[in-house]
């Protein structure tokens, strides 16, 4: 069964909290919690069509809220984006964020629940793993206690190091004065910030908060590796996913995967799913050039599509011909069923957006295309009640994206989860419909045989298409014609099938068959023959999904 994952940013799901502050601390705009996941939630959850889980910002990261009555130590705000703090500036990789917990000092316990409730739910669970860098005040409190925390045995005088943890700038201070005037954060010598930036100045679009892990590549010399013996990242990474497989979690989304090198993969992900087998790695890769290394040689399950399918269908919604989909598959054909296909994610702008589409219904052909295609497919926790991201939260600013920085609540799920009760009865009518079509389509996924390998794509016959994207998903001589349509207005197509369709996927000629669309329900019957083609009716920015008897 391919995955249908649901991205969910934990400390937001469950805040219901209404009347928000820009920049607002947690006692000001409230913080959910991981007791919030509910049975009722996850059912709800599941109920979607989807069979995984990924809880974002589970693991301890750095914050500008004090947790010093936990015996946590206080960041320096100067190098913590936003009052909450990005998830991607881990500050403890062996703690769970004390946030997220209804009682703070039973955090790890309290995930340990998560885990169980979820899988009594019938969701598997991933979560992240950061393995390209930590917060600047990274200091593990949690670790067991026969573990070197990162840098602890640095030589700071050389600044590339096979066994430093981190990569230095001998005789230079870190400045933010281009970043916080005045800053009161001090580091000397100064770290390699997180996306290769080597300056003792980092700028503000740069990964400030965070600093460089080194797995033996000399960055700045050649990018050459050296990694014999191997590295002491290596080992101190390999067993921080031993820790974290032992809670019995099903899987890892595994951030900027391709920032480390391959080598470690290769080394370390046998070992992991050696003792833990059926767990799973999603890599957020975005060079297509690396593909095939990251999952024959790293052994990833499934990569991000995000520079293949994600950027083109895109371009389809505001113009560019549906032609283009089929480069699309065609350039993964080989690793297709491992390619991860997605419309949003914590990183990318909400597709309701003014920034974008302006509303979650004009998405539904891009859906119909990204979901149904042979690969896994994800969906961001809100996508699926249209919500626009439209907020101003804080550090994040208008931008399109529900902030990953900020304390906040996100409206649509608000309404939803109302108070816990998921009865639908704050949703718009517009809202519950749209959810109503995202439960159809991502249903066909798991329930519909027909919908198994089989693939075919129909445009190179009908290269009059270009507002529409035509293929067939097949199996056992049944089939599921799916036709996505661009177009703002209803449309009369003609679509043509060759006889190599039906020599190709073993299904029967015949000159009326019925059909059932699984999106409206409707009954039809057509001819499906290579001798004339069909005519077909889409509604405007949909499509039809039609099931044969």
């Amino acid at each position: 069964m391919s995955p249908t994952v649901y991205q969910v940013f934990t400390r937001l799901f469950g805040n219901d909290r209404k009347g928000l502050v820009p920049f607002g601390t947690k006692q000001q705009n409230g913080c959910g919690t991981m007791q919030d996941f509910t049975a009722k939630a996850l059912e709800n959850i599941r109920s979607l069509g989807c069979t995984h889980i990924w809880y974002t910002g589970i693991i301890a990261h750095a914050t500008r809220t004090d947790h010093s009555a936990l015996g946590l130590p206080i960041d320096n705000p100067d190098v913590v984006k936003g009052e909450a703090g990005s998830p991607y500036a881990i500050r403890d990789y062996y703690d769970v964020d004390p946030d997220i917990a209804h009682d703070p000092s039973r955090r790890v316990h309290e995930f340990e629940l998560l885990v169980e409730r979820t899988h009594k739910a019938g969701l598997k669970v991933i979560i992240d793993f950061v393995p390209n860098h930590v917060s600047r005040q990274y200091r593990s409190l949690a670790k067991p206690s026969d573990v070197r925390d990162l840098g602890e045995d640095d030589d700071k005088s050389c600044a590339f190091s096979p066994q430093n943890n981190f990569y230095y700038l001998p005789g230079q201070s870190l400045c933010l004065d281009d970043i916080v005037p005045c800053s009161t954060y001090t580091e000397a010598p100064a770290r390699a910030t997180g996306n290769d930036c080597f300056s003792p100045r980092p700028g503000r679009c740069d990964w400030y908060e965070t600093v460089k892990l080194n797995y033996g590549v000399d960055v700045v010399g050649g990018r050459t590796g050296h990694f014999s013996p191997t590295p002491a990242t290596w080992h101190k990474m390999l067993h921080i996913l031993l820790h974290w497989a032992a809670k019995g979690i099903d899987g890892f989304r595994v951030d900027m995967a391709e920032m480390v090198p391959v080598e470690f993969w290769e080394w370390a992900l046998p070992q992991v799913k050696e003792r833990f087998p059926g767990i799973i790695f999603i890599a957020e890769v975005y060079n297509p050039a690396l593909y095939r290394d990251y999952i024959r040689r790293g052994h990833f399950d499934y990569l991000y599509d995000k520079v293949g399918l994600y950027d083109t269908l895109l371009a389809v919604t505001r113009g560019q011909s549906a032609q283009s989909i089929t480069g699309c598959w065609q350039a993964v054909d080989d690793i297709r069923g491992q390619m991860l296909n997605f419309l949003e994610n914590h990183d990318e702008q909400r597709l309701a957006s003014n920034f974008l589409l302006g509303s979650g219904e004009a998405a539904v052909p891009a859906l119909l295309v990204s979901s149904l295609m042979p690969s896994p497919f994800m969906l961001y926790f809100g996508q699926e009640l249209g919500e626009r991201g439209m907020d101003a939260e804080g550090f994040s600013g208008q931008d399109g994206r529900t902030s990953i920085f900020d304390y906040w609540s996100v409206p649509t799920i608000r309404r939803w989860r109302n108070g816990g009760r998921f009865d639908g009865k704050l949703l718009s009518s517009g809202e519950a419909a749209l959810r109503e079509l995202y439960c159809r389509i991502l249903a066909l996924r798991q329930q519909e045989p027909c919908c198994g390998d089989g693939f075919y794509d129909l445009m190179y016959v009908n290269p009059h298409l270009h507002r529409q994207y035509a293929f067939v998903r097949h199996s056992g001589g049944k089939f599921a014609l799916i036709v996505s349509n661009f177009s703002a207005s209803d449309e009369d197509i003609s679509l043509s099938l060759p006889r190599h369709f039906f020599e190709h996927t073993g299904i029967r000629e015949r000159a009326r068959r019925r059909l059932t669309d699984a999106l409206s329900g409707r009954k039809l019957s057509l001819g499906i023959t290579s001798a004339q083609p069909l005519r077909i009716s889409l509604p405007a920015l949909s499509g039809v999904v039609l099931l044969s008897d």
